[in-house]
């Protein structure tokens, strides 16, 4: 997954603003108890972050952006 599609399907979750938020402050176990953008810096393929904001978020994320 390009990492601007991964930040499209984001921001389709969350809205845009919130989207930002979210990747800036959560801090997420299935990343190793990092947040999105701390994973994606530290050169984390976009897959592996997707099915960690998925598997955190399973409510929000439509069935057609798992």
């Amino acid at each position: 997954m390009r990492l601007t599609d991964f930040w499209e399907r984001l921001e389709q979750v969350f809205g845009p603003g919130y989207a930002h938020s979210v990747a800036h402050d959560q801090v997420l176990s299935q990343l190793g108890g990092r947040t999105i953008e701390q994973a994606l810096a530290a050169g984390e393929a976009t897959n592996r972050v997707w099915r960690a904001v998925v598997a955190a978020y399973p409510d929000r994320i439509p069935p057609k952006l798992r």
